[in-house]
């Protein structure tokens, strides 16, 4: 076998975890797959070199970890609304957008780019658990190191020594760094969240899609928790609770009936749906939902966004169904 051929049987089987690991450090997954890119070039280029002086995945994490950290020197770190201030409790006015290049804002994670192996259960839980669209903001929050080991400890469950390893350090420099790290961050998701597959999940999920194609109140107030919030990049404003989430959409998104069409889809291990307006693509909505309901609503307004899911840029406009 060649040397490429060889390298590609070494390197292709954590691809997948590679691209996982880059989305958590740098939230967006178009960076995520250019970097994935560049850890393999700097792997081939290597690879004659490498003599197998620690496991082929622990070298490939190396060299992505450290990728990641250079690229994040001269990036800003990835946010939602949510995390810039409090929600907006003024008066009503359609939501402000942030300024061009002001903020550098999250991205969602298609799952059909990470998920692993249906035979690996347990790839399955921590690639599940650990892309939820809380934690991946929260991880934004931390300094890039911090975030890198909080990522190799918890996450992906590396020793303490090879982590030093990995990042070039020592066990009390990884031992520090994750205990501030840990404290930076509280409970990400205190509520017990369903899978998409869950029939619950699925029946909110529908209920919300059905509400604003028909663009009514009534039924999205049924699907929504008293607690929901609504946010949706790029705009600086987010609403907390069922009333003013409602009021905003009623006020200023909803329009007509027919406007909307929604198509459901999963991102980041979450209910999600591409969402058109008058037919032609707007971006992703990314839903939070437990079993008493629909408890946060994130809309990443971006056209470009559809793509990597697999949807066109614009479709056929459809009248909404009727009611029963």
């Amino acid at each position: 076998m060649g040397s490429d051929e060889q390298f590609a049987a070494d390197t292709e089987r954590y691809r997948r975890e590679l691209l996982a690991l880059c989305y958590r450090m740098v939230g967006s997954a178009h960076d995520a797959e250019d970097l994935v890119q560049e850890t393999y070039l700097r792997a081939w280029r290597s690879y004659a070199g490498f003599e197998g002086r620690a496991s082929i995945r622990s070298w490939l994490y190396k060299i992505a970890t450290n990728v990641c950290l250079t690229a994040l020197d001269s990036r800003q770190s990835r946010m939602l609304p949510s995390g810039l201030a409090g929600p907006y409790d003024g008066p009503d006015r359609p939501p402000v957008p942030a300024a061009p290049g002001e903020v550098s804002w999250l991205e969602p994670l298609p799952d059909s780019w990470i998920a692993p192996a249906a035979d690996d259960p347990a790839a399955v839980v921590v690639a599940r658990e650990s892309v939820r669209l809380a934690l991946i903001a929260s991880l934004q929050l931390l300094p890039p190191r911090q975030r890198a080991v909080l990522i190799l400890r918890e996450v992906l469950a590396f020793p303490a020594t090879e982590t030093a390893e990995i990042l070039g350090t020592t066990t009390a420099a990884v031992k520090s760094a994750l205990q501030r790290a840990r404290s930076t961050l509280d409970e990400v998701e205190p509520d017990e969240l369903l899978e998409p597959t869950d029939q619950r999940a699925r029946a909110l999920l529908d209920g919300y899609i059905t509400a604003f194609e028909r663009s009514d109140a009534n039924l999205l107030a049924q699907v929504l928790r008293a607690d929901a919030t609504l946010e949706a990049t790029p705009f600086r404003d987010w609403q907390s609770g069922k009333t003013r989430c409602i009021h905003l959409l009623e006020a200023h998104v909803f329009g007509a009936p027919g406007d909307w069409k929604l198509i459901p889809t999963t991102a980041n291990a979450q209910p999600a749906a591409a969402v058109y307006h008058q037919g032609q693509a707007t971006g992703i909505v990314v839903l939070t939902i437990t079993p008493t309901g629909i408890s946060r609503v994130v809309e990443f307004h971006d056209p470009t966004l559809l793509a990597p899911f697999g949807f066109p840029s614009g479709i056929e406009k459809q009248e909404p169904a009727p009611h029963p």
